[in-house]
């Protein structure tokens, strides 16, 4: 183990002294693998961020439960017992017709209410979801609608239909600009290494005559290519910052002509390390493409 961890040592310290030694080109592709690993990024944290936007201007989603009109407090109980014992529900709250009509003259509907003598409307549980997941709307939307004493059931869901459609629609497309992207990647890290290989070839044949083994000599260029791709990486989360910064005031603006405040998120450290560690991966996948390709011709 004490030699193992002496040899990555080893090799880590020579693929860095390698990327120092020539800071121009190490910057250069550098850059090609933060801006290319950027749209995907950025466009994950977009995709999460215009969701929030969505539900902030179009209110939580909800399930309306009406009660049947002659429907009196046990039944009630009975319907309010069964929603505590729904574990998908993060709150309900229930409405009763007093409520419900007053909250119509309120709106304006005063004149017409008057000329009724009964009130109409039925007592009413409103229910919101923890989850925003149509097929969960549905799925106890159905199932509330076979409880004793509800009449009908209103499903505030369609907005989540197509929210979700265009998200699920969105992240397809980020994962394809990803995989193409990743790829153009490895063929950056592959030449890179490439470069390496040739340019150390006198090293690589005398390294090989004093005894050196493959696997010895093709550690450092692992090392080499992981550690471009975590540059690629850092560069990358630091441009979708960035761009957070530049768009947080437009977005706020926007945001406020909707009644509501929207603060712009930013990668957590798990989405970070995510990006951090994909670039390290593209960039040993090239790295050892590069090495298996043209190691075995020098």
């Amino acid at each position: 183990m004490r030699n193992w961890l002496y040899l990555h040592s080893r090799a880590f310290k020579q693929a860095f002294a390698r990327l120092a030694g020539q800071p121009l080109g190490t910057l250069l592709s550098a850059l090609v693998m933060g801006i290319a690993l950027a749209l995907p990024a950025g466009g994950y944290i977009l995709l999460d961020n215009v969701a929030a936007l969505a539900r902030g201007v179009s209110g939580t989603p909800e399930i309306s439960l009406f009660l049947d009109s002659g429907a009196g407090p046990a039944e009630a109980a009975l319907i309010e017992s069964r929603l505590q014992a729904e574990p998908e529900l993060a709150s309900f709250r229930f409405v009763p017709r007093e409520e419900a009509l007053q909250q119509l003259e309120n709106s304006g509907l005063k004149d017409v209410l008057d000329g009724i003598a009964v009130n109409p409307l039925p007592d009413a549980f409103i229910v919101t979801l923890r989850r925003e997941d149509p097929a969960l709307f549905e799925a106890l939307s159905a199932r509330m609608r076979g409880w004793p004493g509800v009449e009908l059931v209103q499903l505030d869901s369609a907005w989540v239909k197509r929210l979700s459609a265009l998200l699920e629609l969105g992240r397809t497309v980020v994962l394809v600009l990803a995989g193409v992207l990743g790829l153009t990647l490895v063929i950056v890290t592959f030449n890179t290494i490439r470069l390496q290989i040739l340019t150390q070839k006198s090293e690589i044949e005398v390294s090989r005559l004093l005894g050196a083994t493959d696997r010895f000599i093709r550690r450092p260029f692992y090392w080499f290519g992981s550690l471009q791709g975590i540059l690629g990486g850092l560069i990358a989360l630091a441009a979708v910052w960035g761009g957070i910064v530049v768009l947080t005031a437009p977005v706020a603006a926007l945001a406020e002509t909707y009644g509501v405040m929207i603060v712009l998120a930013g990668p957590g450290w798990l989405e970070s390390l995510a990006v951090i560690a994909f670039a390290a991966l593209l960039g040993w996948m090239g790295a050892a493409i590069s090495v298996r390709r043209h190691l075995t011709a020098v």
